[in-house]
């Protein structure tokens, strides 16, 4: 029996992972992997840390665990895979089961014959078509080169003053990477916030953290052109007309799908630029694959197709293609639910699922809480977090979970995105057996505690509000009494600065009769993270109060500035 020949295109993540796995599946098959650039199994995630100067050796980015660089040889002697780098795919002619590529090198033209053909070419960063894009200092951070040009500049030493283009997960890695480097980054957002995954109350408790640690933070700015002199950027234009000087923008305005290959050979896409494929990663030719950046998948809440440009989905969307490939399609990659967590100076900042503007987008009638804690007791050294729960009304069911601060998010973000894949309640939650020892948790984990308080939220027995409609009553001069529940002391560290009443915790019982005489006059309760505010809220509501609410997450959670 003639051996089956395997053709992988791409080498980044996806397809090294695909043609690894299909050596193990089939140890006699011949695998071919074409890689356009010169470098293999990059760890393109790592590229800010590398640029920060968080690891100074650019091997380790193509290293195994062991620390084996993962070049052609690597896979020739340790797999059996000949590895064609600097060599462009230019055609695929599915009739005739072949590959035609290009040498980058000598110019030669190879013809590669399949049996089966895995597509994981990738995506290319998105540069905007606005003046000046071409000039030198202008860059992205997305591919080897790119890090290496960065870590280059970072070295010299010579520039002082950069403009990252985007908000979103690499724009604030690539802000605290050039920061770190001791350069002067702002970061310009066109759209009304960073981090477009999380709902605006969060992006702005991460945009504060980036503000307070010396970076620049600009929303609702459009660039309209890159400037310099003599083909060197020295500015990045704004459509108000300001120019912010600097020798250096990184552009991270997000990526598309590397799909024009598939395309040529006749394999549809969707309407985000990804290769079309079913659960099994099969293409419309049942000969054909695609896994990683280059594909459209569905979201597995929403049910759209989504592009999801994740080094982690590559690794798994490149096994499941390889099985698939080798024994027949037995392996299923159901969808993604877009979970991810980011590093932004000291806070961690991430989420899965849906947020709330994306649930409503997606016709979901949603229900939502936003609390605050420590990630595990004080004597243990505790960090904060904020998390914002989002379920669907009625049923319960946990539409997305995100999760800011300094503290563990990550944790608790992988706690979620299980309860995600299991369809599980808000109630199901509630009594979810997660691990516990003061090292790590509180004794009722900070997840939990968001499913209790919005467990109370939909049963009635808690009226939450959000800083933002706070904000909004206190500007339009409504007859509203903030009531700060919180000690002296704690008081006297750190207020509102709104006019709020101080009747700490500990003494409201007997001084009721300070409250408003109107049991109907709206109260809003809080202390530092509104456990205390939910308790007084409770004592009110007890005592004849009907319109009393609970600020979600406290003054921890408070977006704006206080007096």
């Amino acid at each position: 029996m003639a051996a089956k020949h395997l053709v992988v295109i791409g080498g980044s993540a996806a397809g090294p992972k695909a043609a690894a796995k299909a050596r193990r599946l089939d140890p006699h098959a011949e695998i071919t992997i074409v890689q356009q650039s010169p470098d293999l199994s990059m760890a393109s995630c790592g590229y800010p840390y590398y640029v920060g100067g968080c690891f100074d050796d650019r091997n380790e980015l193509l290293c195994t665990p062991t620390g084996v660089v993962r070049d052609a040889k690597f896979y020739a002697n340790a797999k059996g895979i000949r590895a064609l780098v600097r060599t462009r795919a230019t055609s695929i002619d599915r009739k005739g089961h072949q590959v035609t590529c290009q040498d980058l090198g000598t110019g030669e033209t190879l013809v590669l014959p399949y049996d089966k053909l895995v597509l994981a070419t990738g995506a290319t960063a998105v540069r905007p078509p606005v003046p000046g894009v071409e000039l030198e200092g202008v860059t992205t951070l997305q591919s080897m080169q790119d890090a290496d040009y960065l870590r280059r500049l970072r070295d010299e030493g010579r520039i002082r003053r950069a403009v990252v283009v985007g908000g979103g997960l690499i724009g604030v890695e690539t802000c605290e990477a050039l920061q770190l480097a001791g350069i002067g980054v702002t970061v310009v957002e066109m759209l009304p916030q960073i981090l477009g995954f999380l709902d605006a109350e969060l992006a702005a408790l991460v945009r504060n953290h980036m503000l307070a640690k010396g970076a620049g933070v600009r929303t609702g700015e459009a660039v309209t052109a890159f400037v310099g002199t003599e083909g060197r950027l020295t500015g990045v234009a704004l459509g108000n007309g300001e120019v912010l000087p600097c020798e250096l923008a990184v552009v991270a305005v997000g990526v598309r799908p590397n799909s024009e290959l598939a395309q040529a050979a006749g394999l549809p896409v969707g309407q985000r630029g990804g290769v079309l494929v079913n659960e099994y990663l099969q293409t419309a030719d049942a000969d054909i694959y695609a896994a990683g950046d280059c594909i459209e998948v569905l979201h597995l809440i929403s049910g759209a197709r989504v592009h999801a440009p994740l080094g982690d989905l590559a690794n798994l969307q490149g096994r499941v293609a390889a099985q698939n490939a080798m024994e027949g399609n037995h392996a299923r990659f159901p969808g993604t639910l877009q979970t991810g967590v980011c590093k932004v100076f000291a806070y961690a900042a991430g989420s899965t699922g849906l947020n709330e503007r994306q649930a409503a987008a997606a016709g979901f009638a949603t229900v939502s809480m936003l609390t605050a804690g420590p990630d595990k007791p004080g004597y243990m050294g505790a960090n904060p977090l904020i998390i914002k729960m989002v379920a669907e009304q009625g049923t319960g069911r946990l539409l997305g979970v995100q999760c800011v601060g300094p503290g563990d998010a990550s944790k608790r973000l992988a706690a979620a995105a299980m309860a995600l894949h299991g369809r599980l309640t808000v109630t199901d939650l509630t009594v979810a057996d997660l691990p516990y020892a003061p090292p790590f948790s509180p004794a009722i984990d900070n997840l939990i505690v968001a499913a209790h308080a919005l467990e109370n939220k939909m049963a009635g027995r808690l009226t939450g509000i959000a800083a933002a409609e706070v904000k909004r009553k206190v500007e339009a001069g409504e007859d509203l009494l903030l009531l700060d529940v919180r000690g002296q002391d704690e008081y006297e560290l750190m207020r509102l600065g709104l006019g709020e009443v101080l009747i700490p915790l500990g003494a409201l019982r007997r001084r009721l009769g300070e409250l408003p005489a109107d049991k109907g006059k709206e109260i809003i309760c809080f202390c530092k993270i509104s456990l205390r505010g939910y308790e007084a809220a409770t004592l009110l509501q007890a005592h004849g109060w009907t319109n009393v609410k609970v600020l979600e997450g406290g003054l921890a959670a408070w977006p704006y500035p206080r007096g």
